[in-house]
């Protein structure tokens, strides 16, 4: 079938393909998070500073980073089986996951086993999209939110294992999180079979594919809202527990902490839900301007009586990772189609480099503004976004009134 053909006459999706990304996709993904889960009792243990969690995390990051690069530039989910790209970098993250396990006592191997595991997962998430925007041709933005959404619960998961950390050692969570991920990397290639039309793949490296970042007006539209996005989402993230901090500790923090960040998977699923009826654009706008606002509102809410104090950090929660799906809905419907998996990997590196401007920015500053004058400045993420999304959102609406 011809990609013009799909694209009139979308396959039937398997019942089965949905569920199984999304459960690869939280399997493969728990790899960002294994060691952050045992930090505490690592820390009690080996006597490490509080600081060591941050550089392990930004040794991943910057894993992650320079992976995203490689697979794109090397245009590797376009010109391989995505499937096998996703089981090799599921069974490598993996490994190295045992290997950080093996010599997590020594925290320059640590921070080379973290590093590696960032590198391959850029052949998770980012791939995984690339699967679901194969089969998906209709309702991706639902697809996606799922998606995401899992992600944001894995991301939410590391509080979680937090507060159970009594009841379960570090050795098991940290084999425990590889196994998953393996697993994950498993059942994909063996349940989910290749999309019609997806095994004509590029033989060379898409330059012109990837510029279109920048030169083509719609995919530049959705790419610059998501750079806004991720100025805001990690750093947040991040701030939850310092905000928590200031009403609460301990494991009621922890289990808090889970609900809040976990609330933005609600955020996914019910936008991409949402998207299906008034377009991704307008979506991505709408939660992209709550969360702002969100920002805006941080000196007052601060000081704010618990109910409307909590109500507004679920209600940030929900909306500050809500738009991450549909902005990669957006930009997988406009870019090139024998490139999406480039530009999608290309969009993930640049926006984890802006994501780590902001939270190693907006750390360093916590320690020396209070956090009520700090936290509106993340809303400059959701005002560039919104900006830069303006073209799409009036092209939805242009198109609306006849119905979808």
């Amino acid at each position: 079938m011809s990609q013009a053909t799909a694209a009139t006459h979308p396959p039937t999706v398997p019942g089965h393909v949905l569920p199984v990304l999304v459960l690869a996709q939280f399997a493969g993904t728990s790899l960002w998070f294994a060691v952050n889960a045992v930090m505490p009792d690592l820390q009690r243990e080996l006597g490490w500073p509080t600081a060591a969690l941050g550089t392990l995390t930004s040794s991943l990051q910057l894993g992650f980073i320079l992976g995203t690069l490689v697979f794109a530039l090397l245009a590797v989910a376009d010109r391989f089986s995505p499937r096998l790209v996703f089981l090799c970098c599921a069974l490598a993250g993996a490994a190295c996951t045992v290997g950080a396990w093996a010599m997590v006592r020594q925290f320059e191997a640590l921070l080379f086993w973290r590093f590696a595991t960032g590198f391959f997962l850029a052949g998770i998430y980012p791939v995984g999209m690339k699967i679901a925007a194969q089969w998906y041709h209709r309702g991706l933005g639902a697809a996606l939110g799922l998606l995401v959404g899992a992600l944001v619960l894995g991301s939410a998961s590391a509080h979680a294992l937090r507060a159970l950390a009594d009841a379960l050692p570090w050795p098991s969570l940290m084999l425990g999180v590889a196994a998953l991920a393996a697993a994950g990397g498993v059942l994909l290639y063996a349940t989910v079979g290749d999309a019609p039309g997806a095994a004509s793949r590029v033989s060379a490296l898409q330059w012109q594919a990837l510029a279109t970042v920048w030169t083509d007006r719609k995919v530049r539209s959705s790419v610059l809202g998501y750079f806004g996005h991720m100025w805001e989402l990690y750093t947040v993230w991040v701030m939850v527990p310092l905000i928590l901090a200031l009403r609460l500790d301990g494991t009621t923090l922890s289990w808090v902490a889970f609900a809040v960040i976990g609330a933005g998977a609600i955020g996914c699923a019910g936008g991409g839900w949402v998207a299906m009826r008034l377009g991704s654009a307008r979506v991505a706008g709408v939660q992209l301007g709550i969360s702002g606002l969100c920002c805006l509102l941080a000196p007052w809410m601060l000081h704010a009586p618990d109910g409307l104090f909590y109500v507004w950090l679920v209600l940030w929660g929900i909306t500050v990772a809500g738009d991450s799906p549909q902005f990669s809905t957006l930009t997988a419907r406009n870019a090139p189609p024998q490139a999406v998996g480039s530009v999608l990997t290309l969009v993930n590196s640049i926006g984890f480099g802006i994501s780590i401007v902001s939270i190693l920015l907006f750390a360093w500053l916590a320690d020396r503004v209070s956090l009520g004058a700090l936290l509106p400045w993340l809303a400059l993420g959701p005002v560039l976004g919104l900006w830069s999304l303006r073209p799409l959102m009036q092209a939805e609406a242009a198109a609306m009134p006849s119905g979808r």
